[in-house]
């Protein structure tokens, strides 16, 4: 007997790993999407030596099992179209129906993307009932994943609802950012589009990071600072717990509310990529959308997020193995938040990602909710996503982006600001949001006025100004626009880390 005969003998033998049909991953199934002009990589179980086919629209491969049990097969890149089949032939078959080939987007994030068209309980979106029952796209479909974290990589989510055609059932609680994105993208490109709902709200970038992306920065080192702080705080809030429920059996039912914490699952490093993003890795897609950074705006933690985000970008990239697909990410919004976070430096952060090649970034500070984390108007956002996507991924000829900071320099007792896609720079009423600093960094409100493609600001109290900064307060009153009617990001001319 040789040594695979001998090892499968010894396999079907054992419990655990008695002999199975062969099998695909949960994020295959009936109605899902792959994407077009690429390799089309399907894989999954068998039992080994067990020899595999697979078949798509007149192209097959064929494969064997190996001794952990793994199968892996390529076909060629096929354009846009569909419906097709998928028939996996092993000592079982299975077939999937309604496979259609066209763009797969990866769409993952905080609350603000994790938000559905049927909203949550203390936010609502904007006409969702409208929304909801006009969410019948037969050309979108949607997979929508559980929350989990795992401490090691999974080969497969633990739970995932199956793809589904975009209906207002299916849509009601699934990305609303991420279904808008969708819509208006299809409106444009008439191809397939496929979008994975990998979300978790108040959730940290390192959370998303795979572990070997953090331990290999020594920058990073600091993120298992604030797990540690976050299980500290657990910690208490347990104790809380008990003590709240003791209070409730001896009758006392008026005790005063505790701050939101998050689910110390959620906070934990590399986490939710190893659960929910590294099954999909495998996945050929078109690209990210990604909407997160308020829970790493507190003042501890805020100055590491430039890297942090920039890092958290690459690792992706590494992971999936098919170079810089495009990253398309939305600048969080203004909120008066508290005097603990620092709004505008975390979007001042997310502005220098934009150093990275094949990044877009959505500026909606003028969608925000002075006092909900969860601004209502997540059309906007979904739009501002698609108008980076046309422009970067498809080619299109216009205007993505607003304005974005470029050089400032001092002259006469002002500042004079020089922006990119300035064209038609404008400003709703008084040019408001900007404040001037002198050699000492402190920042005064300034007086603004518009010269063509540029803002000149000033302030009495700085007669020699050195710095400028724009829109930096957690709810700026901000209104720089350029022609496209698109917003100015917030920005800062003065050293940050």
């Amino acid at each position: 007997m040789n040594l695979r005969c001998l090892l499968l003998l010894l396999l079907c033998t054992l419990p655990s790993a008695a002999c199975a049909e062969a099998s695909l991953p949960k994020i295959f199934s009936s109605h899902m999407v792959l994407q077009r002009d690429m390799p089309i990589h399907i894989w999954g179980n068998a039992n080994p030596g067990e020899k595999v086919t697979v078949s798509l629209n007149g192209a097959s491969a064929s494969t064997t099992a190996d001794i952990t049990r793994r199968w892996s097969v390529y076909l060629a890149p096929q354009p846009a179209g569909g419906p097709f089949t998928i028939q996996v032939q092993a000592s079982n078959a299975i077939r999937l129906d309604d496979v259609l080939l066209g763009d797969l987007w990866f769409a993952s994030g905080q609350s603000n993307m994790e938000m559905p068209l049927a909203g949550f309980p203390n936010a609502v979106l904007k006409d969702a009932a409208k929304e909801i029952a006009a969410a019948d796209h037969p050309k979108i479909r949607l997979l929508l994943v559980a929350k989990d974290s795992s401490s090691y990589a999974l080969d497969e989510p633990k739970s995932v609802t199956g793809w589904s055609v975009c209906t207002p059932e299916s849509a009601r609680n699934f990305s609303a950012v991420a279904y808008f994105f969708a819509r208006d993208l299809q409106q444009h490109q008439d191809v397939p589009i496929g979008l994975i709902d990998s979300t978790w709200g108040g959730t940290p970038a390192e959370a998303w990071m795979s572990l070997a992306g953090i331990a290999t920065d020594a920058s990073l080192m600091p993120v298992f600072a604030s797990r540690a702080w976050h299980m500290d705080r657990e910690s208490n809030e347990r104790r809380l717990d008990e003590i709240d429920r003791e209070a409730r059996q001896a009758g006392n039912t008026s005790l005063p509310p505790r701050p939101w914490h998050p689910d110390p699952d959620s906070w934990q490093p590399a986490g939710l990529f190893n659960a929910m993003v590294a099954p999909f890795t495998p996945l050929p897609i078109r690209g990210v959308i990604w909407y997160q950074g308020e829970s790493n705006a507190s003042l501890d933690t805020v100055d590491l997020y430039h890297h942090l985000f920039s890092s958290l970008i690459q690792d992706w990239r590494r992971e999936w193995q098919q170079g810089d697909f495009p990253f398309l990410f939305v600048q969080i919004s203004a909120y008066a938040s508290t005097p603990q976070e620092n709004w505008g430096l975390l979007r001042d952060a997310q502005r220098r990602t934009l150093s990275l090649v094949h990044t877009g970034m959505a500026v909606t500070i003028d969608a925000g909710n002075e006092h909900n984390v969860h601004p209502a108007n997540k059309q906007i956002v979904g739009e501002r996503l698609s108008l980076l996507a046309r422009q970067m991924v498809f080619g299109e000829d216009l205007i993505a982006s607003g304005p974005l900071f470029q050089l400032a320099y001092p002259q006469e007792g002002a500042m004079h600001v020089w922006f990119t896609h300035a064209k038609g720079l404008t400003a709703k009423g008084a040019v408001e949001g900007f404040e001037v600093a002198g050699a000492d960094g402190r920042f005064v409100p300034a007086q603004a006025h518009i010269e063509g493609d540029r803002v000149i600001a000033s302030s009495p109290s700085v007669p020699e100004p050195r710095y400028v900064r724009y829109a930096w307060r957690n709810f700026p009153q901000a209104n720089l626009y350029n022609g496209a009617g698109l917003p100015a990001s917030t920005f800062t001319s003065s050293p940050v880390p």
